[in-house]
């Protein structure tokens, strides 16, 4: 595989302005592709190239794949990083990517076709020797055939799109009574957001937390994890706040989810970095996905294990091994993510408009991934997350109170960001000790504020 001279970054905001960075340390010249709401971006300015590829409706941009490719190639980029979101786990643009002779900073495009359908992914889960959910093995529609399997997994249960995600196409039934119309309803909706009815039924777990391994594979047999991320914390099921490690994980069960999950990858061949997802209850894991990409959290991995995630992919693209044995992997410390979005912290009501002063904390293990600066407009057209403030402690307390100091320093002028909910849930006391799930959140939002 030859090495990358030039990178085309096929996203936008703080991962397009990330990747960027990991690339001009490994002497990688970049291409910035935009649409033309985002001309003055950060990424788009510092890029060593930047074309328009559209206007501002992502559909006519950042998921246009022909005018992406037209982009590599007028650039003569080499290698294209989808980043995470928009065509980053669209295993056509993978596989038209690489037909363009290009890279693709990505796994295989066969298995995002596995992981990106959940059927097929819990499917290959269970043969690769993952905990799964008890539940049906495949797409269900007899409701009979539904009945009997619920009735052996126990209710309550839920309904999920095969092809579903952000709590789409997804219902709880509590009784053998509203079985057959919960799952009438759900494929509506699976239908309606995604093109695909199909639904498969599972367990439902009353109130675990949100677990995800971290792992690598080069493609060749090899894989290994860095370790667990806690991303319970989550509204409308979209996660506000994640950390590394789990407070509620021993290193002896982090040892044993890791070693099966890296076993797994290295079984399947899998190339490049990926993320299984497990509901913990119990002390128990339930294999829920896989996300074949690079995470919006991978900075608290990172923090913990020293490993620079997007320079591994890169590496991992060109053809070369991976950087650790699992032996060599270390893990010290704890760090916090902040997702800070531009909203109301209150209703959650979006807020883009004009940022008319900006103050990034920093100081020692204080990291901030960022776009943003004074002068910026920030677009009503995309995600509303604006930056993620990452904080690293030698203990987890240590990193809470470095936390707290980090967004008392944090200034953004001239919109309405949910720094403020993140200060609010520093003062909690079951937070402060690590006692929450993933209903957590929204039943403290609930008391916060009765309305919302």
């Amino acid at each position: 595989m030859p090495k990358i001279n030039k990178l085309l970054i096929a996203n936008r905001g703080e991962i397009a302005l990330r990747i960027h960075r990991a690339c001009h340390e490994m002497g990688i010249k970049t291409v910035a592709v935009h649409s033309t709401a985002d001309a003055d971006a950060m990424h788009v300015r510092l890029a060593d190239e930047a074309i328009c590829i559209g206007p501002p409706s992502a559909t006519d941009s950042y998921l246009n794949i022909p005018n992406i490719i037209s982009a590599a190639e007028i650039s003569h980029a080499d290698a294209i990083h989808p980043g995470y979101g928009f065509l980053s786990e669209n295993a056509k643009f993978a596989e038209i990517v690489e037909a363009h002779g290009l890279i693709f900073v990505g796994p295989k495009p066969e298995h995002i076709v596995t992981m990106g359908d959940k059927i097929e992914a819990k499917r290959t889960a269970g043969a690769l020797g993952l905990p799964l959910v008890p539940g049906s093995d495949g797409a269900i529609s007899d409701i009979e055939e539904a009945k009997a399997i619920a009735e052996k997994a126990g209710y309550p249960v839920i309904i999920k799109a095969a092809s579903g995600g952000g709590g789409r196409g997804m219902k709880v039934v509590t009784s053998p009574q509203d079985l057959e119309a919960q799952m009438l309803q759900a494929g509506s909706e699976a239908k309606a957001a995604f093109g695909d009815a199909t639904v498969y039924l599972e367990k439902y777990l009353g109130n675990p937390r949100h677990i995800e391994i971290q792992i690598f594979g080069d493609g060749k047999g090899n894989a290994i994890h860095l370790g667990e991320r806690d991303c319970s914390l989550q509204r409308r099921h979209q996660k506000v706040l994640e950390e590394a490690p789990s407070p509620v994980l021993s290193a002896e069960e982090r040892a044993r989810i890791g070693g099966v999950c890296a076993k797994a990858m290295a079984d399947m061949g899998y190339r490049g970095a990926g993320t299984i997802e497990f509901l913990w209850e119990d002390g128990e894991f339930y294999f829920i996905e896989m996300n074949t990409r690079l995470q919006v959290e991978h900075p608290v991995t990172e923090a913990i294990t020293g490993l620079d995630l997007v320079r591994e992919q890169i590496r991992i693209a060109e053809g070369e091994p991976l950087t650790l044995r699992q032996e060599d992997v270390v893990f010290r410390g704890h760090a916090i993510e902040c997702r800070i979005n531009a909203e109301n912290p209150r209703t959650f009501a979006p807020s883009p408009g004009l940022v008319k002063g900006y103050h990034a904390p920093g100081g020692m293990h204080v990291r901030v991934d960022s776009g943003l600066y004074a002068g910026y407009r920030v677009p009503p057209y995309y995600d509303s997350m604006i930056a993620k403030l990452i904080v690293y402690g030698t203990t987890r307390a240590g990193a809470l109170r470095r936390l707290r100091r980090a967004l008392e320093e944090f200034v953004v002028d001239g919109i309405t960001t949910t720094i403020p909910l993140h200060q609010a849930l520093l003062d909690d006391p079951e937070f402060q000790a690590g006692d929450y799930t993933i209903k957590w959140l929204e039943e403290w939002l609930a008391k916060q504020d009765p309305a919302a």
